[in-house]
């Protein structure tokens, strides 16, 4: 199992021998969505699901404290207020999480995994159209608190932009696990929406691969793979011996 990231800067160096070995022995992949590449389907997907005409106005959607940051936040992005006058909340929060975002996605790991098994079978978890659906499925509610809570995130990413990049490639587990904690992750239904279910589905279909012949490498978020409701720590409460690689 390896932990991606999904945005990285141009000439970010991650390939470890052991990674490197795990990609060259490995049958087959298995990610969050297998067509990241493949850009016009996905965002016509989420076009379907993200507009609604005559929602009502954004600033509308959060408390009345928040709403200079959000603000803030649409005037350092490419749309303006009026534009999220038909975007549901979830989609807005989504949008709005990438502003002052580091890194390419193009530079992602996933999306490099899956070039690398060009020739092996590579799978999906998801798919692009059932992780939308997850964002879409929310109630409003706990829409508008992602949305409170990517406003409340955007400040700390200006002061530290690198903080979860660094942890990441520095193998900081602690600050991993503190960030599917905390910020948004401290509300317990998006918790559990957007972090905790979908492992528990995930350890379900790997346990079903796992039962054949196949080796399969799991490249899924980083955020996925650590803390006591993370894969290998569903996997080991199944009875699996699970060794962590450094």
């Amino acid at each position: 199992m390896l932990g991606t990231i999904h945005a990285l800067p141009d000439g970010t160096n991650w390939r470890t021998p052991e990674i490197k070995t795990a990609i060259d022995t490995a049958d087959l992949v298995v990610v969050e969505v297998a067509n990241l590449e493949d850009n016009e389907p996905i965002a016509a997907v989420f076009a379907q699901l993200a507009y609604t005409p005559n929602l009502p106005d954004l600033a509308m959607r959060v408390s009345e404290d928040k709403r200079p940051a959000l603000f803030d936040l649409i005037s350092k992005s490419n749309f303006s207020a009026a534009q999220f006058g038909s975007t549901e909340t979830w989609a807005a929060a989504l949008q709005l999480a990438q502003v002052g975002a580091q890194g390419d996605p193009a530079n992602g790991v996933d999306r490099a995994v899956v070039r690398e098994f060009k020739g092996r079978p590579v799978r999906e978890f998801e798919g692009a159209i059932a992780q939308l659906r997850i964002f879409d499925s929310l109630p409003e509610q706990d829409q508008r608190d992602l949305l409170s809570g990517i406003i409340a995130e955007a400040k700390q990413l200006q002061a530290d932009p690198a903080r979860l990049r660094n942890a990441w490639l520095t193998g900081d587990t602690a600050t991993l696990i503190d960030a599917t904690e905390t910020g948004i992750m401290a509300d317990p239904e998006l918790r559990e929406a957007l972090l905790v279910g979908r492992n528990r589905d995930w350890a379900k279909q790997l346990e079903t691969m796992l039962v054949g012949d196949e080796r399969p490498l799991v490249a899924v978020g980083a955020a996925h793979l650590v803390g006591p409701d993370g894969l290998p720590a569903m996997l080991s409460a199944s009875g699996y011996t699970v060794t962590p690689l450094h």
